[in-house]
């Protein structure tokens, strides 16, 4: 797969994006929650080819751009330090980090209790508080996906092959043609009808591959109110 960069100009405004090409016989515009704009071209699509779909593309792309703006800006880094707040399934918690020869991570009576050996080393609080969030993660997901997968007239045909959780600053989650599931480690803090349209979107991958207006379809019909859904999963992690 190469990676290119390239822009146009619409009216007063430059659109910048990057072009990744594969192995694949459409192209598909995306805008990010970061409002960077890619491309999924094919291998032999000419670079002419893809600024004229991104220009016809161009005043969708805005309006995208313009609905995450509304959720900026992004929320403040964290400090890992005690009183701090943390979601957790839609939900507010305080951080409470104690010294301790066992570190663990735990839920108990409205808070995040962190124990480790070096309570001043923010890192450390960090690192046993992500592996908390992966450790639920995955038993949250799976159980999710199930669920969702109850939705749909033939659950066998969409069950992803694997599931792969992990950080990411772009995405949400994606599925690969060979039904590999990737999800966003983030969405463990976010509601778990905001987890189910994620979910649901990628499950929804397998048979429509593009955003296309049949994949948009196929989502009403799996999920009546997915676009609320959408709106909520970004307030919530803003």
């Amino acid at each position: 797969m190469t990676r290119e960069h390239d822009r146009i100009e619409y009216g007063s405004h430059v659109v910048d994006y990057t072009v990744a090409r594969r192995v694949r016989r459409t192209l598909e515009i995306a805008v990010e929650p970061d409002m960077t704009v890619s491309v999924a071209a094919p291998m032999k699509a000419s670079s002419e080819a893809i600024r004229a779909k991104v220009r016809k593309r161009a005043g969708w792309i805005l309006a995208q751009k313009r609905f995450f703006e509304q959720f900026a800006p992004r929320s403040p880094e964290k400090r890992y330090l005690s009183g701090e707040s943390h979601l957790y399934l839609g939900r507010q918690y305080r951080l409470k980090v104690v010294k301790s020869e066992f570190p663990s991570t735990r839920l108990f009576h409205g808070r995040i209790f962190v124990q480790t050996r070096h309570p001043e080393n923010r890192m450390e609080t960090k690192r046993l508080l992500d592996q908390w969030y992966a450790d639920k993660a995955r038993a949250k997901f799976i159980e999710r996906i199930e669920t969702c997968l109850q939705h749909f007239p033939r659950p066998a045909l969409v069950t992803p092959s694997s599931l792969t959780i992990r950080y990411m600053r772009k995405r949400w989650g994606s599925m690969s043609d060979g039904k590999r599931l990737l999800l966003n480690l983030r969405l463990i803090q976010a509601p778990i009808d905001a987890i189910d349209y994620v979910i649901t979107h990628e499950l929804c991958h397998v048979l429509q591959p593009s955003h296309s207006p049949a994949f948009f379809r196929m989502m009403g019909r799996m999920m009546h109110d997915w676009q609320k859904r959408k709106v909520r999963l970004e307030q919530f992690l803003a």
